[in-house]
């Protein structure tokens, strides 16, 4: 895997010059740590809706699945019922997928127990933080860590978290930096990461 440059000369991880939503998402976003609790929550249920799917399609759909999610407010999601199911699967600006959406409704009720148990979906999560490697040449699909996470979240009851959907969230929320060498973010993400590797 190499980077490649955009229309602005500037390199990139091999997925991130085009199209430009796809730019903005890798400058912005892609590997930048996430401490927030609602941000954390919106990022693991994306990556469950995208299974089977095109990130671009997700991306393309953020904003109307921030809407209908209620921006993804844990406590919020957690209440919803039957009618706001019901709701959702007649949402064309959203994935209608009801066991997707029934999913997302069961995880914010995880979250929240989660949240209480250990202060913060954050804290929790940075504690699976991997630390600083070398740039990856590859990047696997999975890794022992994403697996481990994946496992526990299961055993708390949350679904539509498998191993591979996990070690996505990981990438994207900045658990594990996976920008190439070369990537003019890397050392930018790397230097984030720094204060956020151990649990908060």
């Amino acid at each position: 895997m190499e980077v490649t440059f955009g229309v602005d000369g500037l390199p990139r991880c091999w997925w991130g010059s085009e199209p430009e939503i796809y730019r903005s998402y890798h400058d912005e976003e892609w590997g930048r740590p996430v401490t927030n609790d609602r941000r954390l929550f919106e990022k693991i249920c994306l990556e469950g809706f995208q299974a089977g799917l095109s990130w671009l399609i997700i991306l393309r759909k953020r904003e109307a699945f921030r809407t209908a999610f209620a921006g993804f407010d844990p406590d919020q999601v957690a209440r919803f019922d039957d009618l706001d199911v019901a709701r959702l699967l007649e949402d064309v600006g959203i994935v209608r997928h009801e066991g997707k959406i029934r999913s997302t409704i069961n995880n914010a009720q995880r979250a929240v127990d989660l949240a209480t148990e250990c202060g913060s979906l954050g804290r929790y999560f940075w504690s699976w933080a991997e630390n600083e490697q070398p740039a990856p040449t590859e990047i696997p699909a999975t890794t022992d860590t994403s697996t481990a996470l994946s496992k526990d979240l299961k055993k708390r009851g949350w679904s539509f978290v498998g191993p591979t959907t996990v070690y996505a969230f990981m990438q994207a929320t900045g658990l594990v930096n996976d920008h190439l060498a070369g990537c003019h973010v890397r050392e930018v993400r790397s230097d984030e990461r720094r204060s956020l590797i151990s649990p908060m």
